[in-house]
């Protein structure tokens, strides 16, 4: 056999190995898939018949929800009368500092640290 031949062979055998690596690794990949669109399959199937109770009672939910949509305007247009009736508008006039109402005290906080005042 000449080197042409023997270097043709490897060359063969070399694809071949190349191609079975790829197929398993792709094979591999696909059975994870499969495995996985499997449990999807089931948890779909659990949320179907988790579902099933709640579909009488949306036609409810769906029905209430339209006369809810159907007032916002009216009630859009009665929360406008109360806010534009409710409006706060600061006074223009300056006003004095503000004085307590039961005019000035006497602070004790002298007293709380042993200090005496003079006056007393």
């Amino acid at each position: 056999m000449t080197t042409l031949v023997v270097l043709t062979v490897v060359d063969i055998v070399l694809l071949i190995a190349g191609l079975a690596g790829y197929l398993y690794v792709v094979g591999t990949q696909l059975t994870r898939i499969a495995e996985n669109l499997e449990e999807c399959s089931e948890i779909v199937d659990r949320i179907v018949v988790n579902a099933e109770p709640i579909l009488p009672g949306l036609q409810h939910i769906n029905r209430t929800g339209g006369v809810v949509a159907g007032a916002l305007p009216l009630l859009y247009g009665m929360a406008e009368g109360i806010v534009q009736g409710a409006t706060y508008e600061p006074p223009t006039a300056d006003r004095p500092p503000a004085r307590p109402a039961s005019g000035t005290r006497r602070s004790r906080l002298h007293e709380a640290v042993g200090y005496e005042s003079v006056g007393s």
